[in-house]
């Protein structure tokens, strides 16, 4: 699974389980003793030496052939198939792979670092595009050959991987793709390209042509997506009352009583504060039309709700709100609040793959968190070797 989706505490409950998790390379930390807080160089040395292992025993090999992947991940009620592949790193620089939020430069740092210790691209940066006769047609006669990998994972999700050694066809039907979008991967993209220079820098005599200069990624049609909300807790009323606290968001919203948890439309919020779920609704007259970020539920929340009313003004530094995927559901929503770790919760309508393109073709950037892609890519499944072993 992605390294960043699951609490230390589940990290050493899946090693313990399983001595074969890749969390042991993209988690190495959870090897240490518990409150032991080992410096980075060994958390990262260690990443090293469980990947060497896992090589030597064999469990994984480098193909020999250019080859792409075909990659699927199927359930019950959902199926998105893509390719996997190497991105050239200029093309991220240049802006030909699009972005739509910031990077908290410490999550880059520590990434960076782990790249040049392990040597390795160890998951795949998760990009969309917008599809293509071409591409759909040769992603549906890839799909009918057997795969290479076949498995059914914890979370019920189908993975199937198919290799093609004749790149020739996609290589030119993705040229006639415009651009990429960034899914998900921001901190892993940005870290990539921290690799390439500082590896330029030591390597004066570097041709372009190096396996640094490329960043491995799972490319997926964007219709075939599916994107769940990306709820928010947060941890007190910034010293209102509950009576002043809904009189304040009153001025910007409807608000009933609901049996509801999930809002159905946008423009909608669900909302749970002592026990009790409520609806809130939009009731602002705009001035002009709204633009794509300003559309968008999460800055809703964001402008009218979390920074006026509970002083949450930049939600990537400030300590009182927390976000919740939506994959773990309103339960965990009911939890965090039930048991104090949170004074209210908000249950999200979801950001849409339009929304997304649109906010990214604009340059510009979304609110953090905006958007949580299930089902995740899995690390490890394929690995970009950058060293020189």
């Amino acid at each position: 699974m992605p390294y960043d989706v699951v609490y230390e505490s589940e990290v050493r409950s899946f090693i313990e389980r399983n001595p074969m998790t890749f969390l042991r390379v993209t988690r190495a930390e959870a090897e240490f003793p518990e409150g032991s807080g080992p410096a980075p160089a060994e958390v990262f040395a260690r990443a090293k030496q469980n990947l060497d292992w896992f090589i030597r025993e064999k469990m994984y090999s480098l193909d020999p052939e250019e080859a792409i992947y075909i990659y699927q991940l199927a359930s019950s009620d959902h199926v998105q198939t893509g390719v996997v592949g190497c991105c050239c790193l200029d093309e991220y620089e240049n802006g030909l792979i699009k972005k739509h939020e910031k990077v908290r430069p410490d999550k880059v740092e520590d990434r960076t670092e782990h790249l040049l210790a392990v040597e390795a691209q160890t998951g795949l940066i998760f990009l969309a595009f917008r599809n293509t006769e071409k591409i759909r047609t040769l992603i549906a006669s890839a799909v009918t050959d057997e795969p290479i990998y076949c498995f059914e994972c914890p979370e019920n999700i189908v993975q199937s991987i198919w290799r093609i050694t004749n790149t020739a066809p996609w290589t030119a039907a993705f040229a006639e793709v415009p651009a990429m979008y960034i899914a998900d991967g921001h901190h892993r993209a940005e870290s990539a390209l921290n690799v390439r220079n500082k590896m330029r820098e030591a390597d004066p005599d570097h041709t372009k042509d190096e396996a640094y200069n490329s960043v491995v990624a799972g490319m997926f049609p964007a219709e075939d997506l599916r994107i769940l909300p990306y709820n928010r807790v947060v941890k007190d009323l910034n010293g209102l009352s509950k009576e002043e606290f809904f009189e304040h968001v009153r001025k910007s919203f409807t608000l009933a009583e609901t049996d509801e948890k999930v809002p159905q439309n946008h423009g909608e919020v669900c909302m749970y504060i002592d026990g009790r779920w409520y609806k809130l609704r939009l009731n602002v007259r705009f001035e002009s039309e709204p633009d794509a970020i300003q559309r968008l539920d999460v800055s809703i929340v964001q402008d009218y709700l979390l920074a006026p009313v509970l002083g949450i003004h930049d939600s990537r530094t400030d300590k009182r709100i927390g976000f919740v995927g939506g994959a773990r559901g309103t339960d965990e929503l009911e939890r965090v609040v039930d048991d104090g770790t949170a004074k209210v919760a908000f249950s999200m309508f979801p950001t849409t793959m339009d929304d997304l393109l649109a906010v990214s073709d604009m340059g510009a950037i979304m609110p953090p968190k905006s958007t949580w892609f299930e089902p995740k890519l899995k690390d490890g499944l394929l690995i970009h070797m950058i060293g020189d072993g």
